[in-house]
């Protein structure tokens, strides 16, 4: 996918690295932590430390924002993690595009969703959200989360390399927003402890990732050789029978959550072909015929 040319959303908040409070050694950032290393090495100490850090910052391994005292994000982000999110960010300018069209189309405005990048573990309008959960989106606050260690999963865990596969899985978050903004979450959240509650949350993915084929309609612009294919491998890999199947060694359809592989594929390719809200109405009919 050829995003080179798109520019970067607005809305992307960046909390990788971010320090809890208080800090290493009492606080104040870099300072904080050459006042700790001259406490125990001296001033010798603090040389090295200095050099050591113009080192990594001039080779684009040591972000900035760790030796000021304030709350930007710190931490060592490398040249490869950095360009996986300014990839997000033009992903997610794609999509605030394309939706904010197709609002305007059914007389309805767009609110652009927030997409924060962390690491390990972050605080949620949803509570704590972790990476091992994956990439997610949390309605009460209207935001997509993602730890972009996920994507090292994606390729590795679940055989789906490719940045189109990496695009695929944010598009599928944002369409959770679409039916935020729609009403059709709540209107999930509503069947919460009933007996079929299941089912209605594998319409609700399966809608998703339809959402998720609207947008990649609308971006065929950008599209590369094999781009869909990756889309479709990556659809494939997380249905719910293929992850079952991987971890428990069989398949349990009344737990599904998600849809199957063939389910998550098939509307997906749906959405891709239509390119229009309308065709995604996975609530109406059978359960059996989703």
């Amino acid at each position: 996918m050829d995003l080179k040319d798109v520019r970067q959303s607005d809305n992307v908040e960046d909390a990788r690295g971010q320090r809890s409070a208080g800090g290493f050694g009492g606080g104040g950032g870099g300072l904080g932590l050459l006042m700790t290393i001259g406490r125990l090495f001296g001033i010798k100490g603090i040389v090295v430390a200095l050099i050591l850090g113009g080192v990594l910052w001039n080779m684009g391994l040591l972000n900035p924002g760790m030796l000021n005292g304030g709350g930007s994000p710190a931490g060592v982000v490398s040249k490869y993690d950095q360009e996986r999110a300014d990839f997000v960010s033009r992903v997610l300018t794609t999509t605030e595009d394309v939706w904010s069209e197709e609002f305007r189309k059914i007389g309805k405005t767009y609110r652009e969703p927030k997409l924060d990048l962390y690491r390990g573990q972050i605080s949620t309008g949803c509570g704590t959200g972790s990476a091992s959960m994956g990439p997610f989106y949390c309605p009460e606050d209207e935001k997509v989360y993602i730890d972009l260690s996920f994507y090292d999963e994606l390729a590795e865990t679940f055989r789906s390399p490719g940045d189109f596969a990496q695009a695929y899985v944010i598009a599928h978050e944002v369409g959770h927003h679409v039916q935020k903004l729609l009403g059709t979450s709540d209107f999930v959240n509503s069947k919460r402890g009933q007996s079929d509650y299941n089912q209605y949350s594998v319409r609700l993915e399966l809608q998703a990732d339809y959402y998720a084929g609207v947008w990649a309609n609308h971006t065929k612009q950008y599209l590369e050789k094999g781009d869909i294919e990756e889309a479709m491998r990556a659809a494939n890999a997380i249905g719910d029978d293929a992850i079952q199947m991987r971890s428990q060694g069989k398949v349990v359809p009344h737990a599904f959550t998600h849809g199957t592989s063939e389910q998550r594929m098939r509307w997906f390719n749906k959405g891709l072909e239509n390119g229009t809200i309308q065709g995604g109405d996975t609530f109406s009919m059978p359960y059996r015929d989703l």
